[in-house]
């Protein structure tokens, strides 16, 4: 199968997964009052489930995992060692980092398998699925604008990287409302936003922060490596 037919592909088959998860959730919640954490984890999963398949049928070589393990090792490691300041994230800035550096695709495994395997510390649950799609946001859509002049500049990273922090919130401030406000009204979905403003800010500011001071050197040094190597050469760095 040629690269532009296994493309296709995997756009037909991401369309079909994000068609039929999005028409079950609203069949499901005109038709049912509760049970919508488990039925929601099921559908983010499909959301995550053709980035997957891309990379397996991009048939990438070991060079190209490397910078997804390491990445992702850094980032549960970040996470791990924050772990008694739950709101600052190095796993947001690591995660970006990789998308910028290795493209979108690379970004968002990144994110998603730090996700995955550092809740083997904090716990696996039906939560796990969304933080994998926000995480795996941040570096998808850090890589899309990677070669935009607002990244290359000096504060442009940082600026991403509060603003992705406050996406990963939005996220999952989303779960938090699915899984556990019934009934769901405008007044609980105000309240609970008003609730983790702290923490959403914190975690925003904390990502700049990082940016800014490991932003440069990261990217600088990491593309290095990827120009060195050849990392995700093949596949067009998509």
């Amino acid at each position: 199968m040629g690269e532009k037919r296994k493309k296709i592909l995997i756009a037909i088959v991401s369309a079909a997964c994000i068609a039929v998860s999005l028409s079950v959730l609203l069949w499901y919640s005109f038709n049912n009052q509760n049970g919508y954490a488990l039925l929601s984890a099921l559908i983010i999963a499909l959301f995550i489930i053709p980035f997957f398949i891309s990379l397996e049928a991009g048939k990438p070589a070991a060079r190209d995992i490397v910078p997804i393990a390491v990445l992702s090792a850094a980032g549960v490691a970040g996470r791990v060692l924050f772990a008694a300041l739950p709101s600052v994230k190095p796993t947001t800035a690591i995660v970006i980092i990789s998308g910028m550096v290795f493209g979108p695709q690379a970004g968002f495994l990144t994110g998603a398998v730090s996700a995955f395997v550092s809740n083997f510390f904090f716990g696996q649950g039906i939560w796990t699925p969304w933080q994998m799609l926000a995480w795996g946001l941040c570096g998808f859509l850090a890589g899309l604008l990677a070669k935009t002049r607002f990244m290359r500049s000096r504060y442009g990273p940082a600026v991403f990287g509060f603003a992705a922090s406050l996406m990963f919130g939005v996220i999952m401030n989303c779960w938090h409302i699915i899984g556990f406000v019934n009934p769901i009204t405008l007044g609980a979905v105000a309240a609970t936003f008003a609730a983790s403003i702290y923490f959403d800010a914190v975690h925003a500011f904390s990502t700049a922060f990082m940016m800014l001071v490991m932003g440069a050197s990261w990217t600088k040094k990491l593309s290095r490596v990827k120009l060195k190597y050849g990392i995700m050469e093949a596949r067009g760095n998509h």
